[in-house]
């Protein structure tokens, strides 16, 4: 049985509601806002875009696909307008996955921890739908109420079920409104309440069998979802699930000038935020924790030459990001603001090490093997055999 129209008009006025006073409480905080959601903080760009744009739009988009991957990978527009890029790596990645959203496929952005897939799937709903906010953050102890929908308890006991006393979930506010909903880290969802997702996906349609009646997607609505099989707790996708997705798998840099240059306009915005001072000396220092993460994790040098062991750790470019910024708070507020070996040197330690045993002994070996003896990295040397003592 489909929602009757005025059953569907106060679903959708319910998510608009929801949607309007998470706004007003947006606009009230915004100034004050550790990190702003992507379509607040880039609002300048999204605009200028949506004037610069006259390509055609699907239904419901703020942008159209064009517009979008320039959003994500940065450009310049007629009239002069730089749009920064959101994520450096292959441009076809990111048509592929914009592209995915204007059909009727929902769209698995997969990769080892620290590729930017939260944060790709965050700016692509805020450049789709103007809203990354509707959000299911995976857990093991997701319930299947986040993704499909929940009961207000007291409304439930005084009246019995009825649409006042549903709580629609993200998903449910994403279908009436037909909006960009985003799943973050699926595959640490319980198995059963992942595929919960498949009558959404395939059907678009969610059904609600304690009213007799169901709330079907209007066009514009589609899911990002996020996914790692690397860390502890995850759960396999079943077969049924992952074939109602497009996969975009989003690599590790490629190259180590790629991943600096990322961990560089990372750093400098998160700087902002935190009004920390700006690094243009402490590149030398980026570069050193970005070679450092990357042979590591790649288990050689640089050169070749030396095989090495890796550590437990990911060492991705999110945590090079983490130990940068956490360098740059150290030289700002206890040092001359300008970033030095000794600010990154335990960053890079809590980094490596995860492991006491054998992760200690990893680092040892690379610090005595391969830093020690690398020309211009001495004071980098003496910085991290202090903190590792």
């Amino acid at each position: 049985m489909t929602v009757p129209e005025t059953t569907a008009t106060t679903a959708t006025t319910t998510a608009t509601a929801a949607t309007a006073t998470t706004a007003a409480v947006g606009e009230a905080s915004g100034a004050e806002a550790l990190r702003p959601h992507a379509e607040d903080a880039f609002a300048d760009e999204l605009k200028a875009l949506a004037a610069a744009d006259d390509r055609p739009r699907p239904a419901r988009w703020r942008l159209s696909p064009w517009a979008v991957a320039t959003y994500l990978q940065g450009g310049t527009l007629p009239d002069g307008t730089v749009i920064t890029p959101k994520y450096v790596g292959p441009r076809r990645l990111i048509e592929v996955a914009v592209t995915t959203l204007a059909t009727d496929r929902a769209l698995l952005l997969l990769g080892v921890p620290g590729t930017a897939k939260t944060w790709v799937s965050e700016h692509l709903a805020a450049a789709v739908s103007g809203d990354s906010t509707l959000l299911v953050q995976g857990t093991a102890g997701t319930p299947e109420e986040a993704v499909r929908y929940g009961w207000n308890y007291a409304q439930l006991l005084a009246h019995g079920p009825s649409r006042d006393a549903l709580v629609p979930s993200p998903l449910m506010r994403a279908m009436a409104d037909g909006m960009t909903a985003r799943v973050e880290e699926l595959t640490r969802i319980p198995a059963d309440v992942q595929d919960s997702l498949i009558t959404i996906l395939s059907e678009k349609t969610l059904p609600i069998p304690e009213l007799g009646q169901e709330v079907q997607a209007v066009r514009g609505f589609n899911v990002i979802a996020t996914a790692n099989d690397r860390d502890r707790g995850v759960n396999e996708l079943s077969s049924a699930l992952r074939r109602r997705f497009n996969t975009v798998v989003l690599p590790l840099p490629a190259t180590p000038d790629a991943e600096v240059d990322i961990v560089s306009r990372r750093v400098d915005q998160i700087g902002r935020s935190l009004d920390l001072p700006a690094a243009p000396e402490g590149l030398a220092e980026i570069r050193r924790v970005v070679t450092v993460f990357r042979e590591l994790r790649d288990g050689v040098t640089t050169d070749g030459r030396t095989k090495l062991k890796s550590p437990s750790g990911t060492l991705s470019t999110a945590e090079a990001i983490s130990v940068v910024t956490n360098g740059l708070a150290l030289a700002a507020h206890f040092g001359d603001g300008i970033l030095r070996p000794g600010d990154v040197a335990a960053g890079i330690l809590g980094a490596v090490v995860r492991d006491p045993a054998a992760d200690r002994v990893v680092w040892q070996e690379y610090l005595e093997t391969v830093v020690r003896e690398r020309d211009g990295w001495k004071d980098f040397y003496r910085a991290c055999r202090e903190v590792s003592v």
